[in-house]
């Protein structure tokens, strides 16, 4: 039998790990509150319907009330769904083509190489990726670009695609496989009507997730889109030109000294960070839905 001198020190135990784990909460929670508190306060002012239908204003010193002296960030918001629009194109299919491939034959060396590579890739400084795709792209085409921006953003968000997507394939039951070809099914037709189709909200997870990610990258965009002041066209993609977004516009005003563009940098910090709130419900509604299935399915 258990003392009650050894039944009280497990119960103090018990309540002394039940507290640290509660402060452990509250210290990884406070600099999420600190930041975003701190973004909504010094960017609240600033976010009307004007300030994202209007190009971003002219730096202009303490005191001066030009209407050039006025804007928003129209340029950088148009900029970044370019960007990030052409990089999901291509890391969409690639990387849920990569995924497939490392969970349906992660038996092959190539599946084992390309894998352990890709989780390489996953970790790189981005910026070291915006520096490859500077030599590539802007020094063979002499200008910045949106077509080298989304170059870059793609490479960022390829290897998360193919993560996720390989991890939600594998959670996939392998009865289901197995069931689908004893019918006479061939596999291909098994792993896209049978395995993804199961397996489609992590899909849709991890595309949300990569777009996230690049649309909160600088790094990649300051030697590759470079900056700016007029909303992108065609000619921003080919032959190409410079090209705002949201994150570079945070970059550059923020640290520019102008109090007008100061504002602006926070009104812009508070798009993206509302932006990538929403991007991050987004992905607990399909995580949840995904486990209620598997729930319902139970």
């Amino acid at each position: 039998m258990v003392s009650r001198r050894s039944q009280s020190w497990r119960r103090n135990f018990d309540r002394l790990m039940k507290v640290l784990i509660g402060l452990s909460v509250v210290v990884a929670i406070v600099p999420l509150v600190l930041v975003v508190g701190d973004v909504i306060v010094q960017g609240w002012s600033a976010v009307n319907w004007n300030f994202l239908t209007q190009i971003a204003p002219s730096p202009c010193s303490a005191g001066d009330v030009s209407k050039f002296c006025t804007g928003g960030i129209l340029n950088g918001i148009e900029g970044s769904f370019l960007m990030v629009g052409l990089a999901a194109l291509v890391a969409v299919p690639v990387g849920i083509g990569a995924g497939i491939y490392f969970s349906e034959w992660p038996e092959s060396r190539i599946s084992f190489v390309s894998s352990f590579t890709n989780d390489v890739l996953a970790e790189f400084p981005t910026i070291t990726i915006g520096v490859f795709i500077y030599e590539i792209v802007v020094v063979s085409t002499r200008t910045y670009s949106a077509l080298a921006g989304a170059a870059a953003l793609a490479i960022v968000m390829v290897p998360i695609v193919a993560r996720t997507t390989e991890e939600s394939l594998k959670l996939v039951p392998t009865t289901l496989r197995e069931a689908s070809m004893a019918l006479g099914i061939p596999r291909w037709k098994t792993i896209f009507r049978v395995v993804i189709s199961t397996g489609k909200a992590g899909l849709a997870t991890g595309i949300l997730l990569a777009i996230a990610r690049a649309a909160g990258e600088t790094a990649p965009l300051v030697v590759t889109a470079l900056y700016s002041s007029y909303p992108p066209t065609l000619h921003s993609v080919v032959p190409g030109g410079p090209t705002a977004s949201v994150p570079y516009i945070i970059y550059n005003f923020g640290t520019s000294g102008y109090p007008n563009w100061v504002t602006t940098a926070w009104g812009a910090a508070l798009v993206l960070v509302t932006f990538m709130l929403v991007l991050n419900l987004a992905v607990k509604f399909f995580i949840g839905r995904k486990f209620a299935g598997v729930r319902a399915e139970i």
